[in-house]
């Protein structure tokens, strides 16, 4: 049996390999159909080239853009609203088009507190995401955008608390505070070092990121272990849906 089909909604080009590069990888290797909308920038831009690349490596398909701009870099969508100020409706329909195309089993996206970072658009994305995944399933809800449609489950990365005190300074800039959440609310601790390779080839194909010393750059810096402990283990915790119209067989949960 293929592994379930897997959506994953992240805000910016990186996150989706940061945060879940290594399930993304797993699943396209099982067979699983992949696909990954990203929030901010738009085609044709730096990042968005880069994201492609990235996303190759992942299995997991073209870039869907939903078009807006990130909130410190507004060259990332000329013309076009912060993802922050954009209209609420607007943005969950733009999300119900790509859940009711591409019918996923699994939605993955930042968690309430957006990640160890906190980011606003992190924030924003989960925030949209869980009223998109909800929204999708219902008929009389944007009828425009697509058949009805809806997932299964919604999965939202996390760190839990144990990861974090285990943690180094170096995911996460001096003097800013990291997001956790108890480990009894982790529902899924997914071992990727079968597939890091593919998860670290997809987080240093954000180059201006690398360049620029974010994340991506600070993670290659470091020494082969250090990357490999810090990216070799991804948790989440399940976010409960309405009940999907599914055979009782379908296989629709991350396992370890």
């Amino acid at each position: 049996m293929h592994p379930p089909s897997l959506l994953a909604v992240f805000a910016h080009p990186d996150d989706e390999s940061l945060s879940a590069g290594g399930v993304l990888a797993r699943h396209a290797a099982g067979g699983a159909r992949t696909a990954v909308v990203t929030a901010t920038w738009t085609e044709g831009s730096r990042r968005a080239a880069e994201l492609a690349d990235a996303l190759r490596i992942l299995g997991a398909g073209p870039p869907r853009l939903l078009g807006y701009a990130d909130a410190c870099v507004p060259e990332s969508a000329p013309g076009s609203p912060r993802l922050c100020d954009a209209p609420l409706d607007e943005t969950v329909h733009r999300l119900v088009r790509h859940l009711r195309e591409f019918r996923p089993d699994i939605v993955v996206t930042h968690d309430a507190y957006g990640g160890l970072t906190g980011h606003p658009d992190h924030v924003h994305t989960h925030r949209v995401t869980v009223l998109a995944v909800q929204a999708a399933g219902l008929d009389q809800l944007y009828p425009e955008a697509g058949a009805p449609w809806q997932p299964t489950a919604l999965y939202l990365a996390t760190h839990p608390h144990s990861a974090v005190r285990a943690l180094d300074d170096r995911l996460v800039r001096p003097g800013r505070p990291m997001h956790s959440v108890p480990d009894e609310w982790i529902t899924a601790t997914v071992n990727v070092r079968p597939w890091l390779e593919q998860k670290t080839g997809a987080v240093l194909a954000h180059r201006s990121e690398v360049a620029r010393g974010a994340l991506p750059g600070r993670l290659a810096a470091l020494p082969p272990s250090d990357r490999e402990r810090l990216l070799s283990t991804e948790w989440y915790s399940r976010h409960p849906l309405a009940p999907a119209k599914t055979t009782p067989s379908a296989q629709t949960e991350l396992t370890p």
